[in-house]
This record gives C-alpha cells, sequence and structure tokens, in this order.
C-alpha cells in the first residue's frame, strides 16, 4: 500500500457527503475511487464503497478528514486532476465526478508533437463534438506541420465538416500549438492529393 503522491480534489461538499454515506456502513469502511476502461472514448469513472478487506496490496491511499480513498494502480494515472464535487441544485442534489485524464493520460510537455495533439483531440476537441456525435482521430502530422484529421460518427457527410475543420478546431489546435503546427486538414482533402483538379 503507498500513500498517492497526488490528491483528487474532493470538495468539502462532497467530503461531507460521504462521510455521511459512511456512517451508515460498518466500522472501517472507505470509499473507492476507479476508472472503468481507462485510456479509451469510453472511459467512466466511478466511486464505491470499500471495505477493509477489499483493500488491494498494489492500491494506493489518499487520506482526507475523516476517510480515505483507495485507488487501483491502473486507474491512478488517468484520475490525474480529477476533481468530485456535491453539487445541490433545485431538483435535488448530485455527486459531480471530472476526470479530464480518464479518456487518456496525460501526455508529458516534452512528448513528440502528435502524441501531445492526440491528447488535445481526446481530451479537449472530442468531447465537444460528441454532443453532435461526431469525433476526429489524428492519422498524422505531416512534415510540414499539418495535422491530418480523419472525421467519424455524425460529422461523416456532414456538410458543416469543413466550417467545423476550419474555424473550429482548426484554430483551436494552431492556438495550442503556434510554433509547431500550421493548420489541420481532413484526410479526405488529403488522399486526392494536393494537385488535383476536380
Amino acid at each position: 500500500m503507498e500513500q498517492a503522491t497526488q490528491q483528487i480534489a474532493i470538495s468539502d461538499a462532497a467530503q461531507a457527503h460521504f462521510r455521511k454515506l459512511l456512517d451508515t456502513q460498518e466500522e472501517g469502511m472507505n470509499i473507492r475511487i476507479f476508472v472503468v476502461n481507462p485510456g479509451t472514448p469510453n472511459a467512466e469513472c466511478g466511486v464505491s464503497y470499500c471495505p477493509p478487506n477489499a483493500v488491494e496490496e498494489s492500491d494506493f491511499e489518499m487520506k482526507y478528514d475523516t476517510f480515505s480513498a483507495f485507488i487501483d494502480e491502473v486507474s491512478l494515472p488517468f484520475l490525474e486532476e480529477a476533481e468530485i464535487d456535491y453539487v445541490t441544485e433545485e431538483l435535488g442534489a448530485q455527486l459531480t465526478l471530472k476526470a479530464p485524464n480518464a479518456k487518456m493520460r496525460k501526455v508529458a510537455d516534452d512528448a513528440p508533437l502528435i502524441e501531445r495533439v492526440e491528447y488535445v483531440i481526446q481530451t479537449q476537441i472530442n468531447p465537444q463534438l460528441a454532443s453532435h456525435g461526431g469525433r476526429i482521430t489524428l492519422i498524422e502530422i505531416t512534415e510540414d506541420g499539418y495535422a491530418i484529421l480523419q472525421f467519424g460518427g455524425g460529422c461523416n457527410g456532414c456538410s458543416m465538416v469543413d466550417v467545423t475543420l476550419k474555424d473550429g478546431v482548426e484554430k483551436q489546435l494552431i492556438s495550442l500549438f503556434p510554433n509547431e503546427l500550421k493548420g489541420a486538414k481532413d484526410v479526405t482533402e488529403h488522399q486526392r492529393g494536393e494537385h488535383s483538379y476536380y
């Protein structure tokens, strides 16, 4: 069992909520935070009870004021920068779990450009496109600094794809990688070749 070096930000309201739940359980009960399908577009975060006999040797422990959270070693890197809050709204209160790195673990600043661009696509751009049922895949980065993107899902055959690419995705990528990327191209436009006139 190791102490985790980073802490997941659990708000005071969420800690109080967990404590209230834990008070109804057997003595020594804590919580477990985990990611199902980590590193994939279908990653989901969850929280469950963690009885003392369910703590594994390889788990990491995060100590909070009145309880501990246990995290398995596979989930840990995908929970970097995660936040748990307990929000009270008109319709009732609910626990919110934000884990920006669940779908893809954070990439180092000195990682190859393609990895850093891929990370931004998975964590920032695809979640925006998902509301329209679309997503993009990074195919390659050309030697002259263009990100070649494949549009999938609801973007296929969508007449807005050029607008989305040029106005949204390309601007976002250039603003994040100003000295490294010149622009973005749709893979179909790329495959037609640079000099085709039809």
